[in-house]
């Protein structure tokens, strides 16, 4: 968000808000009620503006059905709808699997490259070619081992006919260096319109590794910005600089593993984990610096603060929402079906340690609430999808579960 955004009063925030029309939305009125966090933070830092943290929350009116689809699938971390609506749901463990559109198993699809799936590796996100009804093409994320260690890459084949197979599968880009370890990859995929693939990588985790995120000849805690053939966009903005990475679109990231683009505006929103609190969502624009490790709303899972503590700094932008204690945002998705009208073009995020989903009402770069849906599961959604043609809002869970939520 920019650093203006944050300057102005509370009522030119609300004007601000009132009057976009991005969302279809934005000219109702709300009635907010208490935060949904109830918890104490763990800090005592202050937010930069009214509304980054803790907004009044809201309560969908429209009545829900609730169904776990699925059971027992395995280690699903992504799923997408193919243009017939079957569900395309990639495992940890390599492979991926289709169902049909009410859960039940059609195909498994093998022949992707081999990954590393200790701790939070494997065969991650996937995204279809926007030509896919034509070409058959899809990407994926996968921890590759790789070099001394492993990275994150990102490949792409074609889905055969059949649903069984990825044919000529071949990697496109890694996001170097390797290194020895087996947690923050990041690893979410996002088309725009005019084509181009966006994928977050993480920075690693480690002390050793994590100040990468600042350095721009490393793709460590960064979101790229590259052609279907892994090549660097030509008007990416550090392509002409020297001794930096040409596919580098922002910087400063922890570990991102949401990414999606606004349906309307086609602004692309961005959740990134943030350790003992300081979970993130973030607007993402060319070449700015989200100040992972210099700046974060969170603590060292120690209780020990992040570098010098700080949560603001010049030249790095702030979190256009936060949460402290951590909800681990993982995958989002916005909702762009109309038969749950009150929440199309709602954001909605996959919560691990939460073991929730939270549907954010966003306006411009502004989010006005939160409402906490499925807390009663006790799951750990590890991704959504609100856009299949059929007007329901699908998830994964760690445990191995596929949920439909629809209208009654």
């Amino acid at each position: 968000m920019k650093k203006k955004v944050y300057l102005l009063s509370f009522f030119s925030v609300a004007v601000l808000m009132s009057c976009n029309n991005d969302d279809p939305i934005s000219n109702d009125p709300i009635n907010l009620g208490d935060p949904v966090e109830t918890l104490p933070p763990n800090t005592n830092y202050q937010p930069a503006f009214p509304g980054q943290t803790r907004v009044g929350s809201i309560k969908t009116q429209t009545p829900l059905q609730i169904d776990v689809i699925a059971t027992t699938i395995g280690q699903p971390w992504a799923i997408v709808a193919l243009p017939n609506g079957n569900l395309l749901v990639t495992d940890k463990k390599g492979f991926m699997q289709t169902f049909s559109e009410t859960g039940s198993l059609l195909t498994k699809v093998e022949g992707f490259p081999v990954v590393d799936d200790a701790g939070q590796g494997g065969l991650l996100d996937v995204a279809l070619d926007p030509n896919f009804s034509t070409n058959r093409i899809i990407y994926w994320t996968f921890s590759e081992p790789y070099g001394s260690g492993n990275l994150t890459s990102i490949a792409k084949g074609r889905l055969a006919n059949d649903e069984r197979l990825i044919e000529n599968p071949t990697v496109i880009y890694r996001a170097e260096p390797s290194y020895n370890g087996t947690l923050h990859y990041g690893s979410r995929l996002a088309f725009d319109t005019a084509g181009n693939l966006y994928a977050s990588t993480g920075e690693r985790s480690d002390l050793v590794t994590r100040p990468q995120a600042q350095q721009l000849n490393s793709a460590l805690g960064k979101i790229v910005r590259i052609t279907t053939d892994g090549q660097a966009v030509i008007d990416n903005p550090f392509f002409s600089q020297s001794d930096t990475r040409p596919e580098i679109y922002s910087y400063g990231h922890r570990n991102p593993q949401g990414l999606a683009f606004h349906p309307i505006t086609h602004q692309l929103w961005e959740a990134e984990f943030g350790a003992k609190g300081g979970d993130e969502i973030n607007f993402i624009e060319a070449g700015k610096n989200y100040g992972w490790p210099i700046i974060s709303y969170g603590l060292e899972y120690s209780g020990q603060k992040i570098g010098e503590g700080i949560t603001q700094k010049e030249g790095m932008e702030q979190p256009v929402y936060y949460w402290d204690p951590s909800v681990s945002p993982s995958g989002i998705d916005f909702y762009t079906g109309t038969a749950i009208s009150e929440w199309q073009n709602n954001l909605f995020i996959g919560c691990l340690s939460g073991q929730h989903i939270i549907r954010l009402v966003i306006d411009g770069q502004g989010v006005k609430a939160e409402e906490r849906l499925l807390e009663d599961q006790n799951e750990r959604f590890r991704d959504v999808f609100g856009r299949h043609p059929n007007q329901s809002l699908y998830a994964v869970t760690d445990s191995g579960k596929i949920y439909r939520i629809s209208k009654q």
